[in-house]
């Protein structure tokens, strides 16, 4: 089925949430060497910095959904999730304060918003973000960003979950091995949000 874009991604109703787009995530200090060649095959950074400048341009809030932990862990429960815990036997990853979870160079703007978490995969459980979309007036949201291995699947369906719409920006995410992640964008995603790419939605914010 058609999706009509700019009445889905409508300038008053919309947010975009960038999803873990760090420096520790898939840039210069990344521990992911396979999830960062993938960005630069797929110029996902590039396709995220012209949505971006798109949504600033009309008025649609930029939301950076950021992952951090402290160096005593309070707030993160370490033993839940088997990646987490191998993640977190490196005392220094993800910390707050580091540039690990600063936000991609060029993607920050200083009006910009942000929610950062220090627990779990997805950005809904356990942060404000949903009270924020909602004082924003926001019934549509945008994503961008990591990874599709469960960032963005996590994303989509919490926010279904909520009662907001989805929209996820093909070229603008990314997850290893690549011909999974097209295959998650393919038959998971596509059951929870709308499949756009960065040009259409950039040419409706025009």
């Amino acid at each position: 089925m058609a999706v009509d874009l700019g009445t889905l991604a409508a300038p008053d109703r919309s947010a975009v949430l960038v999803m873990e787009m760090q420096r520790g995530v898939a840039g210069d200090l990344a521990k992911f060497p396979d999830l960062v060649e993938v960005c630069a095959r797929r110029d996902v950074v590039a396709n995220a910095a012209a949505v971006l400048a798109a949504a600033r341009a009309a008025g649609v809030p930029v939301i950076h959904c950021t992952a951090a932990f402290r160096a005593d862990r309070a707030g993160s429960h370490t033993a839940n999730s088997p990646f987490i815990a191998a993640l977190l036997k490196d005392p220094a990853h993800m910390l707050e304060g580091s540039g690990a979870v600063e936000v991609l160079p060029g993607l920050r703007d200083p009006g910009d918003l942000e929610s950062r978490r220090h627990h779990g995969f997805s950005p809904f459980t356990g942060t404000s973000l949903d009270m924020t979309l909602r004082s924003l007036g926001v019934s549509t949201v945008v994503a961008m960003g990591f990874s599709l291995n469960l960032g963005i699947p996590g994303l989509a369906l919490e926010a279904v979950n909520l009662g907001y719409r989805v929209a996820v920006v093909t070229d603008a995410v990314a997850g290893v091995p690549d011909d999974y992640a097209q295959a998650v964008l393919r038959h998971t995603v596509s059951l929870l949000a709308a499949r756009v790419r960065a040009a259409d939605i950039v040419e409706v914010w025009k």
